[in-house]
């Protein structure tokens, strides 16, 4: 009769399900109490008594079902509206009702995953203004080189350039350079993908030098400016 009751009542309110399952205790109770008074032939004043105190009870009992499933009931309202507002706002709010152990664990189990959300987030912000800074940096370093391709190739097409060879050589030389601006662009979206893996190589600090000087040269000679670099000692 129980398991009966409990699928009927399945989808039902909890305040339903403790209200009925309760009922239905009480009723067993009583119909056992009654059944045991008349096979033992109690007097009519006994079998009173032993009445009022089952009915009694299953008021009792009763009533601190509807009560313990409403408290019940409201505290998981309680839960849901804190849910809710978390699904539109983003930020989860516990409620400040005393919940049940089962709901407490519910409660720290979505608070635990909006920290996870606001972890994200946050990484994903930076992400993305650590992408934006990038393309601007690029934007503007690729500015110089592409200044620098401009003076040079209207030096060769003026007929103004010194060494025609040596402008032609630092034009492939910079068009290698963006070349490989362009390949950082790449690099940037296996970093964000976590599948780059890193090489570190050793370079040679004169000939990052030279070739920072060699691609502002021309853009540098045709505004008046002339750029220097000083050798230091080689660190080990």
């Amino acid at each position: 009769l129980g398991a009966l009751v409990l699928r009927l009542l399945r989808h039902r309110s909890l305040v339903v399900s403790m209200s009925v399952v309760a009922g239905v205790a009480v009723t067993a109770m009583l119909a056992g109490t009654l059944t045991v008074a008349w096979a033992m032939f109690l007097s009519s004043h006994d079998l009173y008594v032993v009445t009022t105190v089952v009915a009694m009870a299953a008021a009792v009992s009763l009533v601190t079902a509807v009560l313990l499933g409403r408290w019940v009931a409201a505290r998981s309202r309680e839960l849901t509206l804190a849910a809710r507002s978390f699904g539109d706002g983003g930020t989860f709010a516990p409620p400040a009702g005393q919940p049940t152990a089962e709901l407490a664990a519910l409660t720290r189990e979505l608070a635990a995953t909006s920290a996870k959300l606001d972890s994200s987030r946050e990484r994903e912000r930076a992400l993305e203004t650590s992408r934006r800074e990038l393309v601007a940096w690029i934007s503007h370093d690729l500015r110089t080189p592409l200044a620098g391709l401009r003076a040079m190739a209207e030096a060769l097409e003026d007929g103004m350039a010194p060494d025609s060879g040596r402008y032609l050589r630092q034009i492939r030389t910079e068009v290698e350079r963006m070349n490989g601006m362009v390949g950082d662009l790449f690099e940037l979206s296996r970093i964000h993908a976590g599948s780059l893996t890193l090489a570190p190589a050793r370079i040679s600090l004169y000939d990052l030098v030279d070739d920072a000087l060699a691609g502002a040269g021309p853009l540098a000679r045709e505004r008046g400016v002339r750029l220097v670099g000083d050798r230091i000692e080689e660190v080990p």
